[in-house]
């Protein structure tokens, strides 16, 4: 029998850390979709074909329109969102929307950019909106911006700790060229579609809805809101959050 080496370290790996909560031993936990996502190694299962079954509901959308220096937002960002979804990323799909409260005002066929906390967060928002469309560790590195003392004085290390094939130069010609600016538009565009309109940020729609119930929610209860919003079989670190029991 042929053993793929790579795919069963992987496995072994992800088992190990996980076996106090998995039900299954490791031989077991590839042998169905409910056993791969209660084990938490759904990913590392994709020979099973798991993720086609009807069993593995849409995960749940969340947009987030935010600034880049807005205290909220980054106490948000930080202590919410990304432990949040460090824990549930294969049931929560994240979109990141940088312009908030900023204002927009065409100019020579361009757009110059004003934001609520000046010149540099206008610089951040910009410096995001690039690496959300140049990068899939785009997230990742904005939380280390985020969680930094410095936002911007902090974008470069935290490009090059998370994504170190991206030069920072090619970022920065996004960041100052007509992609950047196009880009941010687009975001401009997005914000200002809201319905209703946004009040404050960060402001948050779930899967398209904003309500003020569904704002305090995902605000104050992010990860309970996800696992109980998530129509699939739930992940082990949802515990019994959102279940239905079956009849006995």
């Amino acid at each position: 029998m042929k053993v793929d080496l790579p795919f069963t370290l992987t496995l072994i790996v992800h088992f190990s850390s996980l076996s106090s909560s998995c039900p299954y031993t490791l031989a077991q936990c590839c042998s169905s979709l409910n056993s791969a996502v209660q084990c938490g190694v759904l990913k590392q299962c994709p020979h099973t074909n798991l993720t086609n079954s009807h069993q593995a509901g849409e995960p749940v959308h969340l947009d987030v329109y935010y600034e880049s220096l807005c205290p909220d937002c980054i106490l948000y960002l930080t202590q919410v969102l990304y432990p949040t979804w460090v824990l549930l990323q294969d049931i929560l799909c994240v979109r990141l929307v940088p312009f908030g409260n900023a204002q927009e005002i065409p100019s020579e066929g361009k757009y110059i950019f004003k934001c609520q906390h000046g010149e540099q967060e206008c610089l951040g928002n910009m410096i995001q909106t690039c690496l959300l469309n140049m990068t899939d560790n785009a997230f990742l590195i904005i939380f280390c911006m985020e969680a930094s003392t410095d936002v911007i004085a902090a974008a470069k290390s935290c490009v090059h700790l998370y994504s170190p094939k991206l030069s920072w130069e090619r970022l920065m010609s996004c960041v100052d060229g007509d992609v950047g600016n196009q880009l941010m538009h687009q975001n401009a565009l997005r914000t200002n579609a809201l319905d209703p309109p946004h009040q404050f940020v960060p402001w948050l729609t779930i899967n398209g809805a904003h309500t003020d119930d569904l704002q305090k929610k995902a605000t104050t209860s992010l990860f309970p809101l996800i696992c109980s919003m998530y129509k699939g079989i739930k992940p082990v670190v949802c515990g019994n959050v959102g279940q239905k029991h079956r009849r006995i």
